[in-house]
């Protein structure tokens, strides 16, 4: 099995070499876009790949591994079409008609913890974007650090510390809450 990173720098002078990535990396990709846009990511993991193979020619294997640059395509895809839901929404408030859909809602969906659910995902809605971002490639993804840094484009020294604070602050604010809601102490 050829590593990614020689089969996309080959894919510039031969396309199909691009194959074997699509076929290895859609299903992770594809979680990631589900767990953040559920209706929509079968048609955001089209335009990833459509991305990906458009600027593949970009990669630089001094910059992270393939598997990190293509969460990072994800992650431009995923915030443009955010933004594009955004000024839908904004467009919408002039017609009262119009529907928005909550992000967070397939997160809730998802825990296993029904109890701290709503919790976390206020803790996570809090944590500044990047550090969120970082921390959710690390633990749905399962991204390494280095990895997430690429996909986020921050060095490496920088996501391991956003990632070490952002399981902080969750840590210590879920620890509180737990601690609350299972003694019915409200000091």
């Amino acid at each position: 099995m050829d590593p990614d990173e020689d089969l996309l720098a080959r894919s510039a002078r031969e396309p199909t070499a691009f194959e074997p990535l699509v076929a290895r990396h859609s299903p992770a990709l594809h979680g990631y876009l589900v767990r953040r846009a559920p209706a929509v990511a079968d048609d955001l993991l089209s335009e990833v790949w459509l991305q990906a193979y458009s600027n593949r020619k970009t990669f630089d294997v001094a910059r992270g591994s393939a598997r990190g640059w293509l969460f990072g395509v994800a992650r431009n895809v995923l915030s443009r079409h955010r933004q594009a839901v955004a000024r839908a929404a904004a467009r919408a408030q002039q017609h009262p008609d119009a529907t928005t859909t909550d992000p967070w809602q397939a997160v809730d969906q998802r825990l296993d913890a029904s109890a701290v659910g709503p919790e976390l995902r206020r803790r996570l809605a809090e944590l500044p974007e990047e550090e969120r971002e970082l921390l959710l490639l690390v633990a749905w993804e399962q991204l390494t650090p280095a990895e997430a840094a690429a996909a986020v484009g921050v060095p490496a020294g920088t996501a391991r510390s956003r990632l070490h604070r952002a399981r902080a602050r969750l840590r210590d604010g879920l620890t509180r809450t737990t601690r609350t809601t299972l003694t019915g102490d409200f000091a």
